[in-house]
């Protein structure tokens, strides 16, 4: 059994357990977002076409241009950002876990009564069903939506605007 160590620091977060039963502090969604970062463009291995490798930042940017009422699914949002860098398609892993970061980010925004980056809400997976994976969860995503005058079933499908 490896012995930790425990952190001196005063501004270390609270230790949680991952899987594996370590501890480790929990970065702050905004933190994520790594700004510095920059979408490449690169040959997939599998068929050569031109993979688009997003980032954090472009989703959010891509995400803002969704209009107020109104859904994108995931093939979509993957599908509009890939043709804006030219290439084939973009990266679903990637774009799947940073959409989970701006989400994250969005929410702490809004809470600290912030501009929101990114009406991450307006996002819906292929079958317009809410994203059970978000940090917030899919009825906050439906408390967003119902707000822009979205329909939303019990079953977390967006139906249609009222």
């Amino acid at each position: 059994m490896v012995a930790m160590k425990a952190s001196t620091r005063k501004d270390a977060k609270p230790a949680s357990r991952g899987r594996t039963g370590m501890s480790r502090t929990r970065k702050p969604w905004a933190e994520k977002l790594r700004p510095e970062m920059k979408p490449e463009v690169v040959t997939d291995r599998k068929d050569g076409a031109l993979l688009l490798l997003p980032t954090p930042m472009a989703l959010a940017a891509e995400i803002a241009a969704v209009p107020k009422g109104t859904v994108w699914t995931m093939s979509e949002l993957r599908d509009r950002m890939a043709r804006k860098h030219g290439a084939a398609r973009a990266c679903p892993l990637m774009t799947g876990i940073f959409f989970n970061i701006v989400a994250g980010a969005v929410e702490d925004q809004l809470a600290a009564g912030t501009r929101p980056l990114a009406p991450y809400w307006r996002i819906v997976r292929d079958n317009r069903s809410l994203s059970p994976k978000t940090p917030s969860g899919p009825a906050r995503q439906a408390e967003h939506l119902r707000a822009e005058g979205l329909r939303v079933d019990r079953k977390s499908f967006v139906v249609a605007a009222d």
